[in-house]
């Protein structure tokens, strides 16, 4: 299974991207399978987005991460909290992606700030957008405030978040290769011949 996230966070390094990294880490762990993880840092691509935005085309890095996005079995998605919801870089991105792209994908929704009075974020900004997507958006999203780094409650979440998205990603990857079990076919008179008899 192919896992991606995408990373929104801006300095090197960046709690954004250590949360990231950590959600990956935890969904890997928890996988019946081998999952392929890529990572897309937003960071490196904010010119093509721009660029994307003014003349409707994406740039070569642009493009492959658009169909790194599309061809996921699975999506984590982080971001640092600005004026009380996501980065717009983070926005411009999703903005830029076919409307289609996300249909049915499961997705782990997370977010990194300087206190814990952001931490509706998830609820307010991010699972609005990607339901709006039509993403399959996990339960149990993450948000780290700094005084979460070293807490038990984070990798808590942590966990549990990374449960939920192994689970989607395997059972909807295994609904996506199965084929469906042919019903019977009952001939309307059959059927109309049942419901005299009863």
């Amino acid at each position: 299974m192919k896992l991606v996230v995408v990373s929104a966070g801006l300095s090197v390094p960046s709690s954004t991207r250590l949360l990231a990294d950590r959600l990956a880490a935890a969904v890997g762990r928890q996988a019946q399978v081998e999952v392929e993880i890529e990572v897309v840092e937003l960071r490196d691509l904010a010119v093509e987005i721009a660029h994307n935005f003014t003349n409707g085309f994406p740039g070569r890095k642009l493009a492959a991460a658009q169909e790194a996005v599309t061809g996921a079995d699975g999506l984590i998605a982080v971001t640092p909290v600005f004026t009380a919801s996501y980065s717009g870089l983070f926005k411009s991105f999703f903005d830029v992606l076919d409307k289609d792209a996300l249909a049915g994908k499961p997705v782990l929704i997370a977010a990194t700030g300087g206190t814990a009075r952001h931490s509706l974020v998830l609820e307010h900004a991010l699972r609005p957008m990607f339901a709006y997507l039509r993403a399959v958006v996990v339960p149990t999203g993450v948000y780290a405030a700094s005084e979460d780094w070293g807490a038990e409650g984070l990798e808590g979440r942590v966990e549990r978040a990374a449960g939920e998205l192994a689970g989607l990603m395997q059972g909807l990857s295994r609904a996506a290769h199965e084929e469906p079990e042919a019903l019977p076919v009952i001939p309307f008179a059959e059927q109309l011949a049942r419901l005299a008899a009863s």
